[in-house]
């Protein structure tokens, strides 16, 4: 199911990685912080699909809220975790969303 439509415009923080064979572990720190994501204040949601490639686009009201998220001291443990262990390759992206649209 994908997350809700959001009034616009937002902010899109898109995030694409090749994860290592060293997962150990990454399933419950992702657990963890979708629920700290979901506390931060200017959190919409998220919506993430993972194969060989994963993507995740997280949903914000302002460059402030997520500018707030990348300096969350646990977020950041996280990050860091993942780019020593978890992650072969990873691209962040940052796109403004002025207009959505979608059935269902």
């Amino acid at each position: 199911m994908l997350v809700d439509n959001f009034a616009t415009p937002y902010y899109a923080v898109i995030f694409s990685s090749v994860k290592t064979p060293n997962i150990e572990g990454y399933a419950e720190m992702a657990e963890r912080m979708w629920q700290l994501a979901a506390e931060q204040e200017g959190f919409l949601g998220a919506d993430s699909a993972s194969d060989e490639k994963s993507i995740t686009v997280s949903y914000w009201q302002s460059l402030e809220a997520i500018k707030q998220w990348r300096h969350n001291v646990k977020h950041a443990a996280a990050q860091k975790l993942g780019r020593e262990q978890w992650y072969a390759q990873f691209r962040l992206r940052i796109a403004k969303v002025e207009k959505n649209y979608g059935m269902g």
